[in-house]
């Protein structure tokens, strides 16, 4: 029997808990899941910045002028002929440029993090890291660029299809497109294999175009969109040598190439598609 305090009639306070605090309901299965998005979100790809030495920066700008003369003067044989062009000198000679721009110009995947992009980035508050290449020393370059070439040829089928599925010739000009696909994956996911190597975050980016624009993340897309745009001048009854396949094709993945690394690299540095 409780005892009863004969002045005020009430029983004497017990010792109870803490109350429960009515600031924020319990957490539910959902709050769960978009804390994980959130927490999943918050991987942030730096660019890439080029190596700072000096002769990185010269080669850094005379390789969109050399690949742009290399096309310029293989043009009349890519017209006659396009696969023994493109398969005799063009990509030869372009998979070389490719190699000594990303070994001379490029970090290596798994080496030192870029410096200056973070401080850089750090000014702008944009926060997050790829740890993958946050180690000091890093991989041989011209290992990771053979590499890089390997997983490159691994990809050319696959941007074979998917001209195919753009409307590419399936029962005809079969190596055509074959060539050219391989032109598209030396330009455009080269540089992209070599300084991200097989890094999944990375390349999740990269697929889904959400990564910072930079000069290999740039030529990438401009390969790709100047891709696009170099089949409109085909289906034209303009009756001219230049509008076989892929010519127009080749063309643009090179102009595309060349003009999305250049901006990539200087004015929209950093942004975001």
């Amino acid at each position: 029997m409780p005892l009863i305090d004969p002045v005020t009639m009430a029983s004497p306070p017990t010792k109870r808990g803490p109350a429960p605090s009515a600031t924020s309901p319990p957490p539910t299965k959902d709050d769960a899941a978009d804390t994980k998005a959130s927490s999943s979100s918050s991987y942030s790809l730096l660019p890439v910045q080029p190596n700072p030495t000096s002769l990185s920066q010269s080669v850094r700008h005379a390789h969109p002028l050399i690949l742009s003369a290399v096309l310029a003067a293989r043009f009349p044989a890519l017209v006659s002929d396009p696969v023994s062009a493109m398969s005799g000198t063009i990509l030869p000679i372009t998979a070389a440029l490719q190699v000594a721009y990303a070994v001379v110009c490029l970090p290596v995947a798994g080496g030192t993090l870029q410096t200056k992009a973070k401080k850089s980035l750090k000014s702008k508050g944009v926060t997050g890291a790829r740890k993958g290449t946050a180690a000091e020393g890093g991989n041989n370059p011209i290992v990771t660029a053979l590499l890089s070439l390997l997983l490159t040829a691994f990809s050319v089928p696959f941007l074979y299809f998917a001209m195919v599925l753009f409307g590419a010739p399936v029962l005809s000009h079969g190596s055509h497109t074959l060539l050219c696909a391989a032109h598209m994956a030396v330009l455009g996911l080269f540089p992209l294999f070599y300084v991200h190597g097989v890094d999944g975050n990375a390349w999740a980016a990269v697929g889904g175009f959400k990564a910072p624009l930079d000069e290999t993340f740039g030529g990438f897309v401009g390969a790709l969109v100047g891709g696009w745009l170099g089949a409109i001048p085909i289906p034209l009854d303009w009756d001219r040598e230049w509008q076989r396949w892929p010519v127009t094709i080749l063309v643009g993945v090179f102009g595309g190439y060349v003009l999305g690394k250049v901006l990539g690299g200087s004015i929209v540095w950093g942004k975001r598609v």
